[in-house]
């Protein structure tokens, strides 16, 4: 995505209306802060908040994501290439979560495993050995269910039967058998249990 260009035209279009960016952010129930991380071209606005922040400025999604006013006979066009680049650009953020969640997940075991053997093998006061057992127990158990929660969201499973793909929820990635990123679950779609394995493209 073109971010600066993008950040370039939401300032223009409020500048336009007359609003400041605290305005601006007080109307759309967030901090002027991360208005200007739009407009810098440092952010971009969440999904969610797309639409509002459209009918503020009066302008169309397409627009927003083109970073500028599209005539009509462009419009489709554009809309196209919108949608292309929001796939290019989820899948891009998609493999930075999951290589953030194998970072997350080595740390949190190394940590672990450093803290149990320096627990097991240096002398030491007994509260001590227990305090660190359990403070790496934590990191661990901390660390693996965020690396859970970033590889259920990033990307999709595709079901090994019928080829569908989708988003499971946190509970059924938790708690399937797998090996790696691929998932033993039962598709939404078929109901058939196999092994699932995790895409980035739907």
């Amino acid at each position: 995505m073109q971010q600066v260009k993008i950040g370039k035209f939401i300032a223009e279009c409020r500048k336009n209306k007359n609003m400041t960016q605290a305005q601006l952010a007080e109307k759309l129930n967030i901090t002027d802060r991360a208005i200007s991380k739009w407009e810098t071209g440092k952010g971009m606005p969440d999904s969610s908040i797309m639409l509002e922040l459209c009918n503020e400025l009066d302008i169309t999604v397409n627009e927003l994501l083109s970073g500028e006013v599209i005539k009509m006979e462009n419009y489709n066009q554009r809309a196209e290439e919108n949608l292309l680049e929001m796939k290019k650009h989820k899948e891009e953020t998609d493999k930075e979560m999951l290589r953030l969640e194998m970072v997350i997940g080595y740390i949190s075991v190394i940590t672990f495993l450093s803290l149990v053997f320096l627990a097991s093998f240096v002398e030491m006061h007994s509260v001590i050995r227990i305090l660190l057992i359990i403070g790496g127990s934590i990191i661990f158990l901390v660390g693996i269910i965020n690396a859970i929660k970033i590889e259920q969201t990033a990307g999709y499973y595709k079901c090994d039967k019928c080829g569908y793909k989708y988003i499971p929820t946190y509970k059924r990635v938790l708690f399937a058998m797998h090996y790696g990123r691929t998932r033993y679950m039962q598709c939404p779609k078929c109901n058939k249990k196999s092994w699932n394995k995790k895409i980035l493209t739907k």
